[in-house]
C-alpha cells in the first residue's frame, strides 16, 4: 500500500518502539491518518500503535487532543503552536509516551501568502519535551505533501525514540 521507504521507516519506529517499550500515538490533519496506517501496516504494530487521531478540522483539534480555541485563533491551524499543542494533547488522551502530529497544507487550493500549498508543521513529543519542524514541500501535488509528510513524521518519532 505504501512505498517501500515509508515501509522501510514504519518498521524501523515499530521496532524501536518495542525494543523500549514504548508506545506511540499520531495526531493528523492534512495527512489524514496516513502515518498511524503507516505504522498499522506492520505485522506486530498493536505491541506500540496505542492511538492515532485524525482531527482533520479545528473542532477536532480541540475535541480529540486538547488544542485550545484561542491558540488556533492567535496562530491558525497550520503553525508550529498548533502542531506542538496537538502533539501533547495526543500523549494527555493516550497511553503513549511517544507522539507525532501534522498540520499543513496539502493543496491544491487552501494556501495563502503566508501558509502556502505544502507548507507543514510537525512536532513530536515524548519523556525530553516536545521537538518541532517546519517543512516547505512546495506545491507538488495533494499526494506527494502527504506522503512526504508522512516520511517526515515517522523520521520524528524515530528522533523521539532514539532521544
Amino acid at each position: 500500500m505504501f512505498p517501500d521507504d515509508i515501509q522501510t521507516l514504519a518498521r524501523q519506529v515499530i521496532d524501536r518502539a518495542r525494543e523500549r517499550g514504548l508506545m506511540i500515538a499520531t495526531a493528523e490533519s492534512c495527512t489524514g491518518g496516513l502515518v498511524a496506517g503507516a505504522l498499522t501496516d506492520i505485522a506486530g504494530s498493536s505491541d506500540v500503535v496505542d492511538r492515532g487521531f485524525v482531527t482533520y478540522s479545528n473542532e477536532a483539534k480541540t475535541d480529540l487532543v486538547a488544542v485550545p480555541p484561542s491558540l488556533i485563533e492567535a496562530h491558525g491551524a497550520v503553525s508550529e503552536t498548533v502542531a506542538r499543542a496537538m502533539a501533547q494533547g495526543a500523549l494527555t488522551r493516550s497511553a503513549a509516551q511517544i507522539s507525532v502530529a501534522v498540520t499543513g497544507v496539502a493543496g491544491p487550493g487552501g494556501g495563502s501568502d503566508d501558509k502556502p500549498v505544502g507548507l507543514v508543521h510537525f512536532a513530536a513529543a515524548g519523556p525530553d519535551g516536545v521537538v518541532h519542524q517546519e517543512h516547505r514541500f512546495g506545491d507538488i501535488g495533494r499526494e506527494a505533501v502527504r506522503l512526504a509528510g508522512v516520511r517526515v513524521a515517522l523520521g520524528l518519532l524515530l528522533d523521539r525514540i532514539d532521544a
